[in-house]
C-alpha cells in the first residue's frame, strides 16, 4: 500500500494537469460567449447542458460516480455561463432583475421611532420578540391574527409586524409562510425567543382539579410528553399561550389550566402548576420582523428568497448548484404547495450574503435564468 505522502503527491500531479485543461476550457467558452454574442444566442440552453451532462455520465467506467461527474461538470458548466454572461446580457433575464436590483437600491434604514405591532394579547412570545426587538420601552400593540398584521403594515398604521415563523421542536409555521407568499411585505429582521411553557391556574387550584387546558396548537404540540401523562385532560386550542392565560384567569373555574410562560401566568395572576413542560428544554421560537419596504442594515448578514420553478427534473438542483459554485451557504430550505396547483410547490431559501455585494447581481441573474418566479424576502442581519 503506497503511504500518504505518494497519495497526495499524485493528487497533487493530477490537479495541475486538470488546471491546464480548465484554462483551456475557458478559454473555448469564452469563445463560445463571443459566438452567442454576435449571433444573438441565450446564454443559458437547458437542453443542450442536460444532453451534455448525460454525455459525461456515459463516459465513466464506474457507474457508482454518476452523481458526482454530473455535479462536478454542472459546476464547471455553470462558472463558464457565468463568465459569459460577463459578455452578453440576455435582455428578458436583465428586464427581471432590474426590480430587484430597484428595490435593493431603494432599501432604507429602521424608523427611528416605529410603530410595532404583534399577534395576540399581552404575555405572548411574540411581545417578547418585540421587546427584545425593539426595546421594552418601544410601545406594541396587539392584532387578533397573523393576517391582521399584514393588514396593518398595508394600511400603514405599523410600521413593523412581529410574527413566529419556526420552532426549533415542531418546526415551520406553514400559515405564516403562505401570507410572506401572498402579501408584498419585507423580511427586516429576526429574532430567537426561548419558550419556557408552564401550566398555570387559578390561584388555590390543584393539578388534580384539572380538567380542560387551553393553549395556542404548539404549545400543545410541543408539550406532547406532558400531556401523554395526563390522557383525560381536554385540549383547547386557541389563537396563542398568552391569550390561554387571559381565559383562564377571567374564567373563574378551578378546573382549567393554561400552557403559558411565567410572564403571562404572572400578568394574568395565575399559579404556576408545573415548570417547564415543554418536551425539550433546548426550545425556540424564530420571529421574524416584517416591513412594508425593505431595509437593509450595514451587519445584514442573511437572505431570504422565494421562488418557483419549472415541474421538471433536476430545476432544484440547478438552484442549489447556483449557491454552491458561488459559495453561499445555505441555512435553510423550505417548501409549501402552490395553490390550485397539485404537487408543485413554492420554495424558501436563506443564505448568508449581503445583497449590496458585487456577487449578487450575477446570482440574482443566473437564478432567474433558472426560476420561473423570484422574489427578494430580505436581506437581514442573522437573529441571537
Amino acid at each position: 500500500m503506497k503511504d500518504l505522502t505518494e497519495l497526495r503527491a499524485r493528487i497533487d500531479d493530477i490537479d495541475a494537469q486538470m488546471a491546464a485543461l480548465f484554462e483551456q476550457r475557458m478559454d473555448v467558452t469564452r469563445q463560445v460567449g463571443e459566438y452567442k454574442l454576435a449571433h444573438d444566442l441565450p446564454v443559458l440552453d437547458r437542453k443542450r447542458e442536460e444532453e451534455v451532462l448525460a454525455r459525461k455520465e456515459a463516459m465513466l467506467k464506474n457507474p457508482y460516480l454518476k452523481t458526482e461527474i454530473k455535479d462536478f461538470f454542472g459546476s464547471i458548466m455553470a462558472i463558464s455561463r457565468r463568465q459569459q454572461r460577463m459578455l452578453m446580457t440576455d435582455e428578458s433575464t436583465a428586464e427581471k432583475l432590474k426590480p430587484l436590483r430597484d428595490a435593493v437600491a431603494a432599501a432604507g434604514q429602521p424608523k427611528a421611532s416605529p410603530q410595532v405591532c404583534y399577534q395576540g394579547v399581552p404575555g405572548a412570545y411574540a411581545e417578547e420578540a418585540a421587546a427584545l426587538f425593539f426595546g421594552a420601552d418601544t410601545p406594541r400593540e396587539s392584532r387578533p391574527t397573523w393576517g391582521a398584521l399584514f393588514d396593518a403594515l398595508a394600511e400603514g398604521t405599523a410600521d413593523y409586524a412581529v410574527l413566529p415563523i419556526e420552532n426549533s421542536s415542531t418546526g415551520s409555521i406553514n400559515a405564516v409562510y403562505d401570507l410572506l407568499a401572498a402579501r408584498g411585505a419585507y423580511v427586516v429582521g429576526e429574532q430567537l425567543v426561548r419558550v419556557d411553557h408552564c401550566l398555570a391556574a387559578l390561584p388555590g387550584a390543584r393539578m388534580e382539579d384539572i380538567r380542560d387546558v387551553y393553549s395556542h396548537e404548539q404549545g400543545f404540540f410541543q408539550s406532547e410528553d406532558f400531556f401523554r401523562a395526563h390522557p383525560d385532560w381536554r385540549q383547547h386550542a386557541v389563537l396563542n399561550t398568552a391569550a390561554a392565560a387571559a381565559l383562564v384567569a377571567e374564567s373563574g373555574d378551578g378546573a382549567e389550566g393554561a400552557v403559558c410562560s411565567r410572564h403571562a401566568a404572572a400578568l394574568y395572576g395565575l399559579d404556576v402548576l408545573q415548570e417547564s413542560i415543554n418536551t425539550s428544554a433546548d426550545n425556540f421560537t424564530r420571529f421574524f420582523v416584517v416591513a412594508r419596504s425593505m431595509e437593509i442594515r450595514p451587519e445584514s448578514d442573511k437572505v431570504s428568497l422565494m421562488f418557483t420553478l419549472p415541474h421538471e427534473p433536476g430545476t432544484l438542483n440547478n438552484v442549489l448548484g447556483i449557491l454552491a459554485v458561488h459559495q453561499l451557504n445555505m441555512l435553510r430550505l423550505e417548501s409549501r404547495p402552490m395553490t390550485g396547483k397539485s404537487w408543485e410547490y413554492r420554495f424558501f431559501v436563506d443564505v448568508e450574503g449581503n445583497l449590496r455585494s458585487e456577487e449578487w447581481d450575477s446570482v440574482l441573474f443566473e437564478l432567474l435564468e433558472n426560476t420561473l418566479t423570484l422574489r427578494i424576502l430580505g436581506n437581514y442581519p442573522k437573529g441571537a
